[in-house]
Parts: structure tokens; C-alpha cells; sequence
């Protein structure tokens, strides 16, 4: 098959939503439908005790959420589809930022009853910032939730998109009949006992046709040929264009836990979706379809089995062939690479591939090269934009609780930085290191991973500090600079890159350290 047909058949995508909107449900009925598995594993049943397909940390099976992304890659109607399942809760807001940046379209997942909550909004942000091409998929229709049109309107106004329902429901909750299909004409009916298996869909030309009443009594069916004829009026026809440039967003229905409306979801999303898009460098627009390999990193994780205690770092393919053994350029250390055993992924399953194409995510095994948002090409010096570190929320000391395991802990501290966990600052008075997070469950999730993984034990120490400022000086020989080093020395640190950032302990202590010493600035954010 030609380069051009490969990147033509790729789409990849990500999964973003407020913690419990049913994204990992989605993610496995998606791979059911692929026949990646036979039989997905409800998260919440307790009758199948498998755990979801995704979720392949032990922490994740224990809490029933997913904490780090994960990469699925599936063949559909002869379409390559990659999907990156990212972690809804907050605490875990920065992985899933940077899997933004890998991706060529979102799938956006609603809760019909709790409607659009604030971490959807923050994310829907992230996405509209970049354009990103946006499908709406409004789940758990098979409980008691808010009115269609009221949902529709929410969504516009919550995260200012402008929709077009692409599918509609008939009835909800107790009285959730099925969901008629806009987008081919076709009538789904809900019955609600084969959750576990593929159901077929009816095909309707009319509407008004007759048969209709017989199948879902004559209520409902004038119901929703009034229903769909307001939505018809007032919502604006769906416009590919608008769709792919990020101004237009379909609205799907549907309930992935009965795996219902998942299919007319993913059919019309391999037709309509982006395939791979030029990302931009700081030094140009890569466009997809040269014939020179680029590539970023945009996520590492550390011993994804615990047998061979391995580092993968994940690479985004944006243009080029990755094949295997050949020597890339590793453009910040300006040394070529050569990667024997490129991973494709599905979930915890990893096959070695020969090659990869745009849109693509290989796994390469590090052995401590790679940092997050690391270029690698066939020798031009490119250096892909956004993949930013925030400043922390929470602050706390790390103390080592087991004085014979201080190399392990040194070792497991800086491997899941660099992962991009959480950040590590050493404090320059005294050397004592600060872990910053983004939000306090990441703290658990450390400690976890250090004991289970590293054999480490660490105990922590709060620490009064409000926020990170990375600081930018002027010049080393300024008064004013060395001034605010002596007065401020207690506060400062060293972050893993070696920049100078001052803890500052209020929003105060910020304003006045700024109009004491005008000349020394401070940023919310390092980019790599």
C-alpha cells in the first residue's frame, strides 16, 4: 500500500471527559467493535472480574479510574485507528494536556445526567485553543438525565461550541426506547439485556413512516418526529469544513455501557475525522506527508511491566516512515538513535513493528535518553511546540523512610519525573527535595508506585507554598538579582533541568517579591 493511502487511512484520536462520564467504557465498546476483544469488562460489574482493557495499572483496577493514558490501536472497516484513553480526574490534568498534542481529533464524553462538569470545560478549552476537531457523545441515555435540547443548549453555552445532533434519543432513563440516526437515516432499538454484544440497527428512510409506531409505539414515535423536526430547524446542518476546522461539533446519543449508539459513533467518525494533520515546529509546518521521519515525545512511562522494569517512551509520529533499526537523530542531544524493537500498542499488549506511519504512536524502550516533548527526525533540527510544564498546586518534602534504599528511591524519584508525574525540586540551602503536583492524588500514586516498583518507602512533610515560579533573570552580575538571591534564598530551588524557581508561599509574597525587584521576571510555566 502507498505512503499516501497509509496516512489517509489513519485516524487518532483522544478520549477526554469529566472523571466517570464513561470514557474507558467507551474506549473498550470501541475495541469490541474493532474485534480487539470479544467481550469488554465493565468497569463497575463485579460479576466479570476482568478490570477494563485500559486500565493496566494495579493502582487503576483498585480505584476503578484511570490514571495514566493509555495508547489502543484497532482496525476498522479497513481504517487504522488509534486511541488515547486519558485519565479524567484532575489530579492527573497534565498527562492528559500533553496527549492533547498528539492527537488529530476528540471525542468530548457527557454524562446525560450530571451534563457538562468543569474538568470537561477545562479540557474542551485546551482543545479549542488548538483547533482540535471535536465530536460530542453524550452517554449513559439508559439512566434518568437532563432533556435533549436542554443538554444540546448547555453544551453550546458551557464550552462554547456550536453543535449539530447527528443522532437523537427516543425517550430516556426508564423509558429509553432507542436512538434514531440523522446522520444515515437508520433507527436503533434499545433492548437493553446484550450488554456485552454487537446488536443490529434497523433502516428507516422516512420517518413517517408507519411501521415506526408498531415498533415503538404510536407516543414515542410522535414524539420524536416532532422533536426531530425542531431539531432540524433551529440546529445548522452538519458542514465537513466547519467540522475539520474545529468550528463545528457533532452531538452523537447513546449509552456505552449497553454499548448503544457507539457504533453509528464510530462509523460516522472514520468517515468524517481528520486523518493525520501537520503539527508545527518552531522552525516550520511539518506537513504530514513528507517523505522525511519526524516524530515528538509526548509521554513516558516507566515499567509498564513489572517483569523487565522497562521505560517506554511514547512517540507521536507526524511525517516520514518510522522503521526499525534505522538511526534517527535525537535532535537535543544531537546523537543519532537506532530503536530495535519500535512497540505498536494495544493497551498492556505490545507488538514489535517493522514500521509506522503519520499518526502513529510507537513505544520505544529508554534507557534514560528521552524527556517529554524530545524530537527525534532523520537529521533536520525541528523542535515540536506545547508540550508545556504547569506550575504545581500542591507542594510537600520527600523523606526517605528506609535509610538502606536511598539509591532506589534517588532512582524511582527521577524516573517518574521524568515521566512527567509530578516535579521534583531540590531546595538550594539545603538540598532537600520537594515533590510539586498538580493535584494531591498523585502523591498516593507515587508512594505506590516507588514501594511496588523501586522497593522505596518515602514518607512526606507538608510544605506552606502557594505556587512555582520559574524565575527568568536579567543579568547574573545585577545587584538587584544577587539581592533577591540572599533575601529569598530559603524559597529558592533547582527544578530537574537545573532552572532556578523561587516557592513562593502567597499571592502576596508574589506581588511584592515583583515590585521589589522589577528586573527579576517569573513565569507560571517552563516550556521544556
Amino acid at each position: 500500500m502507498s505512503f499516501l493511502k497509509e496516512i489517509e487511512r489513519r485516524r487518532t484520536f483522544g478520549i477526554i471527559s469529566h472523571p466517570d462520564a464513561g470514557k474507558t467504557t467507551l474506549t473498550e465498546k470501541l475495541l469490541l467493535f474493532g474485534g480487539a476483544i470479544q467481550e469488554a469488562g465493565a468497569v463497575k460489574n463485579n460479576k466479570i472480574k476482568k478490570g477494563a482493557t485500559s486500565d493496566f495499572m494495579e493502582i487503576e483496577r483498585q480505584r476503578g479510574i484511570s490514571v495514566a493514558t493509555s495508547v489502543l490501536a484497532f482496525i476498522y472497516k479497513d481504517k487504522k485507528i488509534n486511541i488515547l484513553d486519558t485519565p479524567g480526574h484532575k489530579d492527573f490534568a497534565e498527562d492528559t494536556f500533553r496527549t492533547l498534542t498528539a492527537v488529530d481529533s476528540v471525542i468530548v464524553v457527557i454524562d446525560v445526567a450530571k451534563g457538562v462538569e468543569e474538568q470537561t470545560e477545562k479540557l474542551v478549552e485546551v482543545c479549542r485553543m488548538r483547533n482540535i476537531p471535536i465530536i460530542v457523545f453524550i452517554n449513559k441515555l439508559d439512566r434518568e438525565g437532563k432533556d435533549a435540547f436542554d443538554l444540546l443548549d448547555e453544551v453550546e453555552q458551557k464550552l462554547g461550541l456550536t453543535v449539530t445532533p447527528l443522532s437523537f434519543p427516543i425517550g430516556m432513563g426508564y423509558d429509553f426506547k432507542g436512538i434514531y440516526n440523522i446522520w444515515d437515516k437508520t433507527l436503533n432499538l434499545f433492548s437493553g439485556d446484550k450488554k456485552q454484544v454487537v446488536s443490529e440497527g434497523v433502516e428507516f428512510d422516512d420517518i413517517n413512516n408507519p411501521e415506526l409506531d408498531i415498533m415503538i409505539g404510536q407516543k414515542a414515535a410522535n414524539v420524536l418526529r416532532e422533536e426531530l423536526e425542531l431539531a432540524i430547524e433551529v440546529y445548522p446542518d452538519f458542514d465537513l469544513e466547519a467540522y475539520r476546522a474545529g468550528h463545528q461539533q457533532p452531538v452523537f446519543f447513546g449509552s456505552a455501557l449497553n454499548n448503544f449508539g457507539v457504533k453509528e459513533l464510530l462509523d460516522c467518525f472514520i468517515d468524517i475525522a481528520p486523518s493525520p494533520q501537520p503539527k508545527k515546529a518552531e522552525e516550520r509546518l511539518v506537513d504530514s506527508k513528507e517523505k522525511e521521519l519526524t516524530g515528538f515525545v509526548f509521554k513516558i512511562h516507566a515499567n509498564m511491566d513489572p517483569k523487565h522494569r522497562d521505560r517506554l517512551a511514547f512517540v507521536k509520529i507526524v511525517s516520514g516512515t518510522f522503521k526499525r533499526n534505522a538511526p534517527y537523530l535525537h535532535v537535543r542531544h544531537n546523537k543519532k538513535l537506532k530503536f530495535s524493537s519500535p512497540n505498536a500498542f494495544f493497551a498492556e499488549k505490545k507488538e514489535i513493528v517493522d514500521e509506522s506511519f503519520p499518526g502513529d504512536i510507537v513505544g520505544l524502550h529508554d534507557t534514560g535518553h528521552f524527556k517529554i516533548g524530545d524530537t527525534l527526525t532523520e537529521g533536520e533540527v525541528l523542535h515540536f511546540k506545547g508540550v508545556p510544564s504547569f506550575s504545581p498546586e500542591h507542594f510537600r518534602y520527600v523523606n526517605n523512610a528506609d535509610p538502606m534504599k536511598s539509591k532506589q528511591l534517588t532512582k524511582g524519584l527521577d524516573q517518574l519525573m521524568d515521566e512527567g508525574v509530578a516535579q521534583l525540586f531540590t531546595l538550594e540551602m539545603n538540598g532537600r527535595k520537594v515533590i510539586g503536583t498538580v493535584g494531591a492524588l498523585q502523591y498516593e500514586v507515587i508512594q505506590y508506585r516507588l514501594e511496588h516498583e523501586y522497593g522505596a518507602k518515602c514518607t512526606y512533610e507538608n510544605l506552606n507554598v502557594h505556587k512555582a515560579c520559574w524565575v527568568e533573570p536579567t543579568d547574573h552580575k545585577n545587584d538587584e538579582f544577587a539581592d533577591f538571591k540572599r533575601v529569598k534564598q530559603r524559597y529558592l530551588a533547582k527544578d530537574k533541568q537545573g532552572q532556578l524557581v523561587f516557592l513562593a508561599d502567597s499571592a502576596f509574597t508574589m506581588q511584592m517579591t515583583q515590585s521589589k525587584y522589577p528586573s527579576v521576571k517569573l513565569h507560571f510555566t517552563s516550556e521544556y
